[in-house]
């Protein structure tokens, strides 16, 4: 058992000063506001509940930066995406782990304390199967023990290469499974993760260009407890291809295919109707936005008022892990609304209300709802995972309550946190990782190896 003392807290009841939090294997036990801070070892300034990154693919945090030279005809996400399979191409499991180590490192240092791994690189180099079928689920674990962050397991279900079910293309070979190899896949996955402390595991059909109706079914019918995280609607491509071979909206023919509820966690969701932002928002899924990857990819924006008019549930991820930031993410997914309906502070939903604490708030729910842990806030009964911001910052000094939070996400960002906390276990200080650089030093020589092939 231990015990933390912050200057000053958020809490799911409001902001409270002088807070003392009892921690006992890796879980809160009380939280005791108020109390005097005479003979109490100051763990920090201003403690927040940490958010969840909903959505990663940590491998992709490799090619940060290997889009950005215009090909001889107009750059899309289809473009971007054969940059990616020839990145992947070539890396090991020794590569994936490496990266993944590194870009978990960068999710604490910036403000993220727990991860949904939306793991689909599954296959040897050239697409031969491994013996052990989870072998890079095992990384991704590894990576994660390394680190601390709190891991969610979202193994894919990756069957074929587009609508109506079209074979893989080369670039896919590394992704493929059939049911069968799935489930070895995924139960080897479960037990990968049972030296974690309080991690979890959901299933990941990866999109409905990847899955025919009859898997899609088959998949649910197996897996019948956990998250279901789904890519869907991300692109307008996306949007007309699914028309194009079953005459419905990717949306439209999710809800009238499976029974969507809070499990599911639908990723990007970009390309809705009204009405099915509406059914999405009455479902209790949750919306899990990339703001940074979806600018980066050219996506296209969210419909917020739709979802936010109608008490629906969101979160963010860090998708493709090109830029690393909890507040940068919150950041973005405002100003992407600011930017497409010409309007400012969009979020809050009534006047007066801080538009970060609605961000955060808000993230903070939908990501914890998302990845099916403990986490969300600071509360007995929740796991200890706090993000310290530094109460001196320039930026921070005379912000009061929820002007915290809105000079934390709108100004200064990561350059504010202090330290990071996950199960009560110190993992940032300084605003930097503890194991920085071991993990720094490894993953730049996997960097130089890939860079010279």
């Amino acid at each position: 058992m231990q015990t933390l003392f912050f200057e000053k807290a958020l809490l799911p009841g409001g902001w409270a000063h002088n807070v003392a939090l009892r921690v006992e294997n890796g879980f809160i036990t009380e939280v005791a506001p108020g109390v005097s801070p005479v003979g109490m070892s100051r763990d920090g300034g201003i403690a927040l509940p940490g958010l969840a990154s909903l959505h990663s693919h940590t491998f992709q945090r490799g090619m940060a930066g290997l889009g950005e030279i215009r090909g001889p005809s107009s750059d899309s996400f289809w473009s971007w995406r054969q940059v990616m399979y020839h990145f992947l191409g070539a890396l090991s499991a020794d590569d994936v782990e490496a990266i993944a180590a590194f870009a978990f490192m960068e999710m604490l240092e910036g403000g993220f304390t727990a991860v949904g791994e939306f793991h689909y690189l599954h296959h040897a180099i050239g697409g031969a199967p491994y013996a052990n079928p989870a072998e890079h689920c095992e990384r991704i674990a590894a990576a994660a023990a390394e680190t601390g962050i709190g891991l969610t397991l979202l193994p894919v279900f990756y069957a074929q290469g587009g609508f109506g079910g079209l074979p893989p293309t080369e670039g896919q070979r590394r992704f493929i499974c059939d049911l069968d190899g799935f489930a070895r896949l995924h139960e080897k996955a479960r037990a990968a993760i049972t030296g974690l402390a309080d991690a979890a595991i959901g299933v990941a059909p990866h999109s409905l260009r990847a899955v025919t109706p009859e898997t899609l079914d088959d998949l649910l019918a197996t897996h019948k407890r956990g998250p279901i995280h789904i890519h869907i609607a991300e692109q307008l491509r996306e949007v007309e291809d699914c028309i194009g071979w079953s005459g419905r909206r990717p949306v439209e023919w999710l809800f009238d295919h499976a029974e969507v509820d809070a499990r599911w966690c639908l990723i990007h969701a970009t390309h809705m109707t009204e009405a099915e932002g509406r059914s999405v928002a009455a479902s209790g899924a949750v919306a899990g936005l990339c703001p940074i990857t979806e600018a980066n990819l050219g996506d296209g924006i969210f419909d917020a008022p739709t979802m936010l008019a109608a008490g629906g549930a969101f979160g963010v991820g860090t998708d493709s892990n090109v830029e690393i930031t909890a507040a940068g993410e919150l950041k973005q997914l405002e100003y992407s609304q600011r930017l497409g309906l010409r309007a400012r502070n969009v979020f809050p939903q009534h006047e007066g209300h801080s538009t970060g604490a609605a961000l955060y708030h808000g993230a903070l729910a939908g990501g914890a709802q998302a990845l099916g842990r403990k986490i969300g806030g600071i509360a007995p009964g929740n796991r200890a995972d706090f993000v310290v911001l530094d109460a001196t910052h320039s930026d921070l000094a005379h912000g009061v309550d929820d002007g915290i939070l809105d000079r934390y996400i709108f100004v200064a960002g990561a350059r504010a946190i202090d330290a990071v906390y996950v199960g009560g276990i110190r993992q940032v200080t300084g605003g930097r990782h503890v194991a920085r650089e071991a993990i720094a030093a490894r993953y730049g020589k996997v960097m130089a190896r890939l860079a010279a092939l």
